[in-house]
Formats: structure tokens, C-alpha cells, sequence
């Protein structure tokens, strides 16, 4: 039931010098099923990570983020799904690193160069037998571009694979970004129960690209919810390989800005189509608040929206209960705020003014928005010069029943 989500072909998947990606099936969840992948880069690949900030971060969280503090070369990613390896303890953080023990004698490296990722269910410890059983399956059939079947491989209740993939010439150079998500519920800002994985060929600065990485996330994947649940395995990594020959090293490189701008709308496409794939979503909902007095204002007020439950089931409905929305802004916790500042659009219908309904407004006209499968909620706070935007779906019957039924 994705709302307008656009699945590349797979001639318009490009490959990425320098990555190689090889799936297999471990059955960690159902019997059959491709659910585990391996990436691998060239050598001197700058990789840069962002996490969830749930404090249950899962085992293979903590692990990367600790290879990642002290490898200065990492050149493979691990991932499984039906299994988060979460609230194991202990002996969840011995999985992950057994993971990473096995994968690397295979390929001929030390365990701190590999991240392992994990998604599923919480809780439940890691059947290591069927995963390490399968990783040499991953590992024969690494191969240049196998992006499409890997944005199949780590999906989880997701309905259709996530993937962008785009070129651009810079210095007479042919640049390549290719990414690939996964998510459909747990999805909340500071990451969320997503993963995200984009390379480019790009040679960037290990220290700038994790700049980039967090200001990246800050505005694509740090700026979707579906439900408001924060999950404990969000991880979003870019890497650069370098194998273009075009390199950045200071923001002051001429190449930074458009290689910089290319990345994070890759980031944001990624970033909504977990959005548009929201577990039974039936519409995509662009929240944008402007005039605040900071982005942390403008955030708050964005996120009070479209995380009520009441807002996202009247879209649902496609009823214009939009009271509900005036509600929202008023519980953000913005405490000096002055409702007779606000004005609401609903798409292009201005809905309320000083204070209350615009004389003007007819609820036909906000029907009208309503009924359409992407819509724009826009709110001017009149007090300030800052904007934010967030990106949302609707609640629907099927949310409820995917949840209920998830592990069975």
C-alpha cells in the first residue's frame, strides 16, 4: 500500500567503484528468505556513521560504533534481518562480535574492519547457527552492482525496496550515489527502526564525511515519523570510495557543495520512501512550519503534528477535522506562543487566521485536500525567521493489524 513510491529499474541502478554486495539466505526468521548481506569496500574507504539514541541500543549497534572509533579502515558491512539482536544482553554483543570474527577470516581482515547491522524483532537472541551457516554464501556472491537485490534483502514488514541512484559529471568526472533503505514502523526522529546505506565513488575526508553524514541525517532521515516509536537499531552510513578520482577534502573544495547537495537529496528520497512505505499508510503528508523563533521551535511544533494520533487518523479518514491540527500546536510546548500569529494551510486552502477559522474557509475545499495521496500541512507561527519540515504518514486499519500480528 505505498503512497507514490517509484521503484528504480534495475538499468538505472548504477554500480559504485570500489563496492561490491553479495546476499544469501540464513532463514533467521522464515525458511528461504534472502536476509543476509555483505558489503565490501576497497581499501582507504572513509565509512561515517549516525545511530539510534534509544539508550537499549542493540548489540550490533554498540559494536559499530565502537569499530568505528578506533578502525580507520573499515571495509565491510554485515546485515541480517528477522532478528534485531536487541535486549540480548551479554550474550547479543557475543553474537555480533562472532559475526564479525567469522566474516572476517573469510575475506582476510581483522573483525574491527567489519559493522554489523541487525533488524527485527526485539528481544530474541540471534540464531547464530543459520547466520554464520550462510555467510560464505554471502561472501561468493559478492558482485559490482547487486544494490537491487540487497534493498530486498533487508527488508523486514516493508512492502517494496527503497533504492536512488543518480550520476553527476564534476571535473570531467562521471559521479556515482547509489543508496538503498529499509523501514515501515518504529520510525521516529533520531533514527529510527531504519537502516540506510549510501556510497559514492566520491574520495572524501574521513572527519569531513562524518560532518556530512550527521548534517545529512539531520535533515533526511532525522526528519521522518511514522508512529513515534524510536527503535533501538537505526543506523544511516555513507561511504566513499575514492575510486572516481575526484577528492574532497575541506568544505572549501569546489567540488563539496554539489557533491554535498547530491548526497543529502539522495538521503531525503531514501528518507521518504520509508515514509511513503509506512506500515499501512495510504497517504505521504509534508509537514512544514515557518516564522518560528529557532529550528528547535519550528521542529517541536512539526513533530507534535505529525506525531498525533488523532491528525493521523482524520488523514486516514480524509476528514477535515482540523482542529485537531490547532490542538497540536498548542500542546508543542512552545509557551509564549501566540495563537492570533498563526495561519494554517491545508495544500493551498488557508484554513485559520487570527486566532480561529478563516471566514473565508469552506470545508469542501479542505475535503478536497484531504482526498489527494500527498498533502502539505503548512503552519506560520509569525514569530520568527526559521523553517523546518518533517514528513509523515496517515494511521490506517492495516497499522494496527501488522503490529498486532508482527511475530506471528
Amino acid at each position: 500500500m505505498a503512497v507514490n513510491l517509484t521503484i528504480p529499474a534495475q538499468s538505472d541502478i548504477h554500480a559504485v567503484q570500489g563496492v561490491q554486495i553479495g546476499i544469501a539466505s540464513a532463514g533467521i526468521r522464515k525458511a528461504g528468505n534472502k536476509d543476509l548481506t555483505v558489503f565490501t569496500f576497497v581499501p582507504n574507504t572513509s565509512i561515517a556513521g549516525v545511530f539510534t539514541t534509544n539508550r537499549f541500543k542493540a548489540a550490533p549497534v554498540q559494536v559499530c560504533e565502537a569499530h568505528l572509533a578506533t578502525e580507520s579502515d573499515v571495509r565491510a558491512l554485515v546485515i541480517n534481518t528477522g532478528n534485531a539482536n536487541a535486549g540480548t544482553g551479554e550474550p547479543g554483543l557475543a553474537d555480533a562480535n562472532q559475526t564479525c570474527n567469522e566474516l572476517a577470516k573469510l575475506l582476510h581482515l581483522r573483525p574491527a574492519q567489519i559493522l554489523p547491522f541487525s533488524t527485527g524483532v526485539i528481544l530474541e537472541p540471534l540464531p547464530m547457527p543459520k547466520l554464520l551457516a550462510a555467510l560464505p554464501a554471502a561472501v561468493s556472491d559478492l558482485q559490482d552492482n547487486n544494490w537491487f537485490n540487497a534493498a530486498h534483502s533487508i527488508m523486514t514488514t516493508d512492502t517494496q525496496p527503497k533504492l536512488h541512484s543518480q550520476q553527476l559529471n564534476l571535473a570531467n568526472k562521471t559521479i556515482t550515489i547509489t543508496g538503498i533503505s529499509k523501514g515501515a514502523g518504529m520510525i521516529r526522529p533520531n533514527m529510527a527502526t531504519m537502516l540506510g546505506f549510501l556510497a559514492t565513488d566520491v574520495g572524501i575526508a574521513p572527519e569531513l564525511l562524518q560532518d556530512m553524514t550527521r548534517e545529512i541525517a539531520n535533515k533526511s532521515f532525522n526528519r521522518i515519523t511514522i508512529d513515534g516509536d524510536t527503535s533501538t537499531n537505526d543506523s544511516f552510513i555513507i561511504a566513499a570510495t575514492g575510486q572516481s578520482g575526484l577528492h574532497i577534502d575541506s568544505v572549501a573544495s569546489p567540488h563539496y557543495t554539489p557533491v554535498f547537495n547530491a548526497l543529502r537529496e539522495a538521503a531525503i528520497d531514501l528518507a521518504q520512501k520509508i515514509v511513503r512505505d509506512g506500515e499501512g499508510a495510504t497517504k505521504f503528508m509534508t509537514i512544514t512550519v515557518e516564522a518560528a523563533r529557532s529550528s528547535e521551535e519550528a521542529r517541536k511544533v512539526a513533530y507534535s503534528i505529525a506525531h498525533s494520533p488523532l491528525v493521523k487518523t482524520a488523514f486516514y479518514a480524509s476528514d477535515p477535522n482540523l482542529g485537531r491540527i490547532l490542538a497540536a500546536i498548542g500542546y508543542a510546548g512552545v509557551h509564549d506562543l501566540d495563537v492570533n500569529l498563526i495561519r494554517l494551510w491545508l495544500g493551498d486552502v488557508l484554513v485559520a487566521i487570527d486566532g480561529g477559522r478563516n471566514p473565508d474557509y469552506l470545508e469542501a475545499d479542505g475535503k478536497r485536500v484531504m482526498e489527494q495521496s500527498e498533502i502539505l500541512v503548512r503552519v506560520s507561527l509569525g514569530r520568527g525567521e526559521h523553517t523546518e519540515t518533517v514528513y509523515t504518514c496517515d494511521f490506517s486499519h492495516d497499522y494496527v493489524s501488522i503490529n498486532a500480528d508482527y511475530r506471528s
